[in-house]
């Protein structure tokens, strides 16, 4: 057998393309009701506690379910786990348009109907940190900061899509139609998923019975990480390691943030400033849409000077961005300039941190992505409720000071990138040349 020979099937950019697809199929679960909660808070007259639940609801499984499956993939691959998901979110996505299609206009009776199948639709949301692992064992460490980048920059696409299409469909076409295009979109990329996605080499030697040699490995397909075979294992080994749950704040606050924020955006810029449905969707894709993109940007800067610095002035602009918009007092040039540099802090620190996973966890980054991504994107479950709790107690104003929770998370989290840099030894931080030019 020729070792200069890969003989796997499909190849980095392939593998990078149908994991994008897959994650941004998934994550469109996010916005399952984020961009409808203002019309449905009407009908089902919900409360602001009730309103911030509904709407994170897809999180909730979105991002407990990324620990388990993200570890798995250190045993089974990446295909299986994203296929698994995505059928759930396809039985979410069908339970709601049935819903809207018995109910035109939701009662309170209906809720907690809503809220499981919101729940399930979230599930889809998980396929991240599948796709983390799946990325990252068909590139080299030096490319895996890019590569990660484009995969959750792009995928990251589409709640902002969704938020800036779902309610415009609504108005258009109703619900029901609205959502049977959904689930019909939703249940063909299931298929194109199944019949194109292949795992990485590591996974299709042992399938094929193939010893399997590091070098050999590196050399012919590329493949610098190997899995340690055994979930379990991985998450303890990536759990036993402090940096995981600084990692995993930060990605709370960033990751967990930006989901909280595409719920959230839609009904604070409709309540805040009276804009209609379709006006309110669009600046919530602005955010969504800015936040993506830019996390591929991050991604570029992560692998020039670094995941910590970038993280660092991440936060920093955050802190700025949260404090516009608490001080904003209904100024809708300022609350959008705020929401502007958080959509700038939160792309760029979610790329940094996710640069930092493979390069201190080597021998975890499955189960490593699995915590930091699973208990990072819980975040998009806990902070609207918490934000709903000030429009309980101060009202509409609510919405605006809501934003002071980011700027408590975001100034802790700079002592946390100082301890990060202090106690990280030397050696460790110039073991990647790419990530300190």
């Amino acid at each position: 057998m020729n070792d200069n020979v890969c003989y796997a099937k499909s190849s980095p950019r392939e593998a990078l393309t149908w994991s994008t697809v897959a994650f941004f199929g998934g994550f469109a679960g996010v916005s399952a009701f984020g961009p409808i909660i203002p019309t449905l808070k009407q009908t089902m007259a919900m409360s602001p506690l009730l309103m911030g639940l509904l709407a994170a609801s897809p999180a909730l499984t979105g991002s407990l379910l990324r620990i388990p499956f993200g570890a798995m993939v250190d045993r089974s691959g990446g295909k299986k786990p994203i296929l698994i998901l995505l059928s759930l979110a396809v039985l979410g996505v069908a339970g709601i348009t049935l819903m809207f299609g018995l109910f035109p206009s939701p009662a309170p009776v209906h809720f907690p109907f809503f809220l499981l199948f919101g729940i399930l639709s979230g599930c889809g949301i998980a396929v991240f940190s599948v796709g983390i692992p799946a990325v990252s064992y068909w590139y080299p460490q030096k490319a895996q900061g890019s590569a990660l980048a484009i995969y959750a920059g792009l995928g990251n696409l589409a709640p902002g899509l969704f938020a800036m299409l779902l309610p415009s469909m609504v108005v258009w076409l109703g619900f029901t139609v609205s959502y049977v295009a959904w689930l019909g979109f939703l249940i063909i990329l299931t298929g194109l998923i199944f019949k194109y996605m292949q795992d990485a080499p590591y996974f299709q030697y042992r399938e094929m019975g193939i010893d399997i040699d590091p070098e050999a490995l590196l050399l012919a397909c590329g493949e610098e990480l190997l899995p340690s075979g055994k979930a379990m294992e991985s998450i303890r080994k990536a759990g036993s390691d402090w940096r995981t749950w600084i990692l995993t704040y930060f990605y709370f606050i960033t990751f967990g943030g930006f989901i909280a924020l595409t719920v959230w955006f839609p009904t604070y810029w409709s309540e805040s400033f009276s804009i209609g449905l379709v006006q309110a969707g669009m600046l919530t894709a602005i955010y969504s849409l800015s936040a993506s993109l830019l996390r591929v940007l991050g991604g570029y800067a992560a692998d020039r000077i670094g995941g910590e610095k970038v993280t660092l002035l991440s936060f920093v602009v955050m802190i700025v961005g949260a404090l516009l918009i608490v001080l904003s007092n209904q100024s809708l040039s300022v609350a959008v300039a705020g929401m502007l540099l958080m959509a700038l802090g939160m792309g760029f620190a979610n790329a940094a941190v996710f640069k930092l996973v493979p390069k201190y966890m080597p021998a975890a980054v499955g189960g490593a992505a699995g915590i930091v991504g699973g208990l990072g994107a819980f975040g998009g479950f806990v902070i609207p409720p918490v934000m709903g709790i000030f429009v309980k107690y101060s009202g509409p104003a609510g919405y605006a000071q809501g934003f002071s929770v980011f700027l408590g998370l975001a100034l802790l989290a700079v002592g946390f990138v100082t301890i990060l840099n202090l106690q990280t030894p030397i050696s460790e931080k110039t073991a990647n040349p790419a990530s300190n030019q």
